[in-house]
C-alpha cells in the first residue's frame, strides 16, 4: 500500500497539449526528483531504463522561424 500521493506514477497523460514549462511543473509536483528531458518527436533515444527520467516529446513549432 502506498503512503499517499501519486507514488508509483509512470505517465502523465493530463499534460498533453500543455506548454513544456507547465508540463514540467505538473510532473515535478508528482515526482520532485524527476530528471525531465525534452526531446523532439522522432529523435532516437536510448532504451536504458532510469526510474527518475521522464521524457517530454514535443512536435510543435511555437513561433515563426526567421533568419538572422
Amino acid at each position: 500500500m502506498s503512503s499517499g500521493g501519486e507514488e508509483g506514477k509512470t505517465s502523465w497523460p493530463e499534460v498533453v497539449g500543455m506548454s513544456v514549462e507547465k508540463a514540467k511543473k505538473v510532473i515535478l509536483k508528482d515526482m520532485p526528483d524527476a530528471d525531465i528531458v525534452v526531446v523532439p518527436v522522432g529523435t532516437p533515444v536510448t532504451m536504458d531504463f532510469r526510474p527518475n527520467r521522464v521524457r517530454i516529446f514535443v512536435d510543435t513549432v511555437a513561433g515563426t522561424p526567421t533568419i538572422g
